[in-house]
């Protein structure tokens, strides 16, 4: 059975609440990766999913522990959350550059997806961190130094740019409208598969013996609104690509 990690897509919120003199704070969790994992799961898929909060300490160190799945998607988690276990952040000591070694990974024939985000790509403020890293390396993306994020709260459909790829074979020329995307470039060896806005929206690249995916808007809201998973090309689109990632399409 295919397997599938989906790294990040989760967050905790904050809130003050004031009544006159008085002040009491409330925190809630959230998360956001369950509409991929449904429609993951409805196609065969195994989906295990590491929190964002768990990503430092958990997030796999060895090329063994990444091979226990055919495809990484790492969703809305900065590169810092990868980079800084707990080892080096807390006790000051030496660990591994887990981003280097998923890159590796990746062109020993691993399976990577990024999917779009405040803290996906370079993100809100610069701060999700990938521009220059392994990670952009081996992706069909070339991340800005500045924050990437394209803010279309009136809705920009998507526009297919290759039907002739597995991924995207079949699919309609205009897909529904997105609240917002990641701003990246297509590098030469890379094939766009997707636009929005007049910007990349999927792009795919043979990376060493491995594969990768670019998705710059989200999986699932904010950017990604209710419609566009509710259109029968969500499932398709994303089933398929975890497909072509694990070289089984």
């Amino acid at each position: 059975m295919t397997r599938v990690l989906v790294a990040g897509e989760s967050w905790v919120s904050v809130s003050t609440h004031y009544k006159g003199f008085d002040a009491f704070t409330s925190t809630t969790y959230h998360t956001g990766f369950e509409p991929l994992r449904d429609v993951l799961v409805a196609d065969g898929v195994e989906v295990d999913h590491l929190p964002a909060h768990d990503v430092p300490k958990l997030f796999p160190g060895t090329l063994d522990a990444l091979s226990a799945y055919d495809v990484i998607v790492l969703s809305d988690i900065g590169a810092n959350s990868i980079l800084l276990h707990p080892d080096t952040w807390l006790a000051c000591g030496k660990t591994v550059n887990r981003i280097e070694l998923l890159a590796e990974w990746v062109e020993q024939g691993g399976g990577l997806a990024m999917a779009g985000g405040y803290l996906s790509f370079q993100g809100f403020e610069a701060k999700a961190a990938y521009s220059g890293t392994a990670v952009e390396r081996v992706l069909p993306a070339r991340i800005s130094r500045f924050d990437d994020r394209v803010e279309t709260p009136q809705g920009v459909p998507g526009a297919l740019a290759d039907g002739s790829h597995p991924i995207t074979a079949g699919l309609p020329a205009e897909w529904p409208a997105l609240l917002g995307y990641n701003r990246f470039e297509v590098p030469e060896d890379a094939t766009l598969l997707a636009t929005v806005g007049g910007d990349p929206l999927l792009a795919v690249r043979e990376a060493g013996a491995g594969r990768t995916l670019a998705w710059a808007s989200d999986i699932a809201p904010h950017w990604c609104p209710d419609e566009f998973m509710a259109w029968d090309g969500y499932a398709t689109l994303f089933t398929r690509a975890v497909r072509w990632l694990a070289k089984e399409i």
